[in-house]
């Protein structure tokens, strides 16, 4: 086993921005040019704007800044979170507001714990991906379990602040369905850390978006070690979780296969796990061949009959999701793509792109308690809650194989604009027609795409 590190680095920061064609894009918006209008999306609570998504999307990216919360590459054997918190700047979220209201957009400015939500909520996420009457039904009696590095003191009262922003029924340690404990399942918890706190609130909050009625299970390794998360994701399924959400990732090396068969052998439990956020390059544990690796897209609203559409998430040529053909890791028998002989990653993929990101209540070591995210640390927990609604797998089944039983049905948002980078086989980091690496099958259209049925 390897010796645990005492603390991850401390937050590394980086300005993020696009290249001058977005650029001159946002600046035809500010001028007043491009204001086409289109529909908003099929929920209430979204705000109708005014511009195209591609102008809106430039103008986001444009002013988006961003932290990477967990540092940059880990050294072997360990993980980094892949958590990207917007600093500053205008979101493609705050631009519809502002769009709709004829006002001049609320830059991202962190100064005050009473900073309202300028990202995505709960009924934006569950209306993309078509969960809605799902979500207000489904998934009593389920637990999603979410492993990350560190202690997040704060986690209790962050979810409960954020649930009850958004109306979301109580999850409390009293009422049995929030639960925190140690990699070992003890009240012994590891030493708190700010950078893996914005980690642990961005999970949490995406589980409640999309599965409310799930019980919530949080368990903290002792250090971000791939023995300790290992450690924690079996502690996980003991507990009885039927989804377990691993947001973090480092690079492969020849002894995964090992860590397959230690830590994430689990038939009849939905793994799901982050590509990254580095661009083209595959990692571990995404994959693992007994996971759903889960990639990242840019989501906007649009006027189409679903209300939104998809494109790869890609910022620059290191900032985007993660893709690609495993070194070392088995092909699955479920997975049948023919340009890699070994396991492919990905297989599914949500939201990631910090500029269309969420929002998160996360008080700890912030000056400012909401917060917007992306990053596939946001990508991997929704998608877990879409297997918790979809109800509890096979006993003997490992739930990556099911999107791939539903591929190029309506069940799945075929996502085919975009790429992460360069590579030689043109599939591993763009996307197309069908399966792609960046994208894997899409993303979620409901729920039967995640169930054995």
């Amino acid at each position: 086993m390897r010796t645990s590190l005492p603390k991850s680095p401390h937050i590394h920061s980086r300005w993020r921005r696009i290249g001058s064609a977005a650029v001159t894009a946002a600046a035809l918006v500010l001028a007043g040019v491009g204001t086409a209008a289109h529909a908003s999306a099929a929920t209430p609570t979204h705000p109708k704007p005014v511009r195209t998504k591609a102008i809106a999307a430039a103008v986001a990216k444009a002013h988006v800044q961003y932290t990477r919360q967990c540092g940059d590459t880990p050294k072997k054997g360990y993980a980094a979170c892949h958590a990207l918190r917007v600093t500053s700047g205008t979101t493609a979220f705050q631009e519809e507001q502002a769009a709709k209201k004829g006002v001049a957009p609320r830059t991202v400015k962190p100064t005050a714990a009473s900073d309202s939500p300028t990202g995505y909520g709960p009924s934006d996420l569950q209306s993309a991906y078509g969960l809605t009457s799902a979500a207000s039904s489904a998934g009593a009696g389920r637990t999603i379990a979410i492993v990350d590095a560190y202690d997040d003191p704060n986690a209790e009262s962050d979810l409960a602040a954020y649930r009850s922003n958004y109306g979301l029924s109580s999850c409390t340690s009293s009422n049995g369905c929030f639960t925190k404990v140690a990699q070992d399942g003890s009240s012994n918890l590891p030493t708190a850390d700010s950078g893996w706190a914005g980690e642990i609130s961005l999970d949490l909050d995406m589980a409640s978006a999309i599965c409310p009625n799930c019980s919530i299970t949080l368990v903290e390794a002792n250090s971000s070690s791939m023995d300790d998360l290992g450690t924690a994701v079996n502690e996980a399924v003991s507990l009885g979780a039927t989804s377990v959400s691993n947001s973090y990732g480092g690079s492969e090396a020849s002894t995964d296969t090992t860590y397959d068969s230690e830590y994430f052998n689990h038939p009849g439990v939905a793994i799901t796990v982050s590509a990254g956020d580095s661009g083209y390059g595959a990692e571990y544990p995404a994959t693992s061949q007994y996971v759903t690796a889960v990639g990242g897209t840019s989501l906007s609203a649009d006027s189409s009959s679903r209300g939104w559409s998809e494109s790869v998430w890609n910022t620059s040529s290191t900032e985007g999701t993660g893709s690609g053909c495993s070194a070392y890791d088995p092909k699955p028998s479920w997975q049948t793509d023919t340009g890699c002989s070994n396991r492919m990653e990905a297989d599914v993929s949500a939201v990631a792109d910090p500029a269309t990101g969420v929002s998160v209540y996360d008080s700890y070591g912030t000056s400012s308690s909401w917060n917007t995210y992306g990053g596939t640390s946001a990508s991997s927990p929704i998608i877990a809650g879409v297997y918790a609604l979809a109800g509890t797998p096979g006993s003997s089944d490992y739930p990556a194989q099911y999107p791939y039983g539903k591929a190029g049905t309506s069940a799945l948002n075929d996502v085919t604009s975009g790429s992460n980078g360069t590579c030689d086989t043109d599939y591993f980091c763009t996307a197309g027609t069908g399966y792609d690496g960046p994208t894997g099958w899409g993303t979620p259209e409901g729920v039967s795409a995640f169930s054995a049925g």
